[in-house]
């Protein structure tokens, strides 16, 4: 197995290495596009905002790379929301390997956006992303913007309206909250993931 982060910026590129390594993976930060075509599994960690983040894809000439990538992907928090095809987020075109857009999270009454903190995952369909899964999974969010719930969701979330918390098309998949720090619900879906 040799699994490559791609270094899109992201603030939380330390955190999921590290938790990479508790489970027996070394995975290097690379932005070398050979590099990230020959790894059996690509994450793409993200923090902040949309734009930043296309634009150093754009910069090092990775979008068409990550684009045409066959092996498992996985795009965690921001790197979720750049599979889809547009943020709202400063209108930001994304890698559109999901046809959806991510919007703002609505504000209501009593409810805190940016959501931050543990909610219940709520899985929609079997997959073996989500094998063993507890029945009241919780995981670590920290997001102002969510993806829809659509065929492409593995589970959703609820924070005033339903949005999607891991989402799968083809070989891509994506989770919207931060594996890295949401203890053993985290560790089982990085490992799951690192099993396709």
């Amino acid at each position: 197995m040799s699994v490559v982060l791609v270094d899109g910026g992201g603030t939380n590129i330390g955190s999921v290495r590290y938790a990479l390594q508790r489970l027996g993976v070394d995975a290097p930060l690379t932005t070398d596009a050979a590099r990230i075509r020959a790894a059996s599994h690509v994450i793409l960690p993200g923090v902040g905002a949309a734009g930043p983040a296309m634009q150093r894809l754009v910069e090092f000439g990775l979008v068409d790379t990550l684009r045409s990538l066959c092996q498992p992907v996985l795009g965690v928090c921001l790197g979720m929301q750049l599979l889809f095809a547009r943020s709202a987020e400063a209108d930001t075109p994304c890698l559109g390997l999901i046809p959806a857009d991510v919007h703002k999270l609505p504000a209501a009454p009593g409810l805190r956006v940016p959501h931050m903190g543990w909610n219940r995952l709520l899985p929609q369909r079997t997959h073996p992303v989500l094998a063993d899964l507890p029945d009241d999974a919780y995981a670590y969010f920290v997001h102002g913007y969510a993806a829809p719930p659509g065929p492409w969701t593995l589970a959703g979330c609820r924070h005033g309206s339903e949005f999607s918390a891991i989402v799968q098309n083809a070989n891509f998949f994506g989770m919207q909250f931060h594996p890295e720090r949401s203890a053993a619900v985290g560790s089982l879906l990085l490992k799951n993931f690192l099993t396709l």
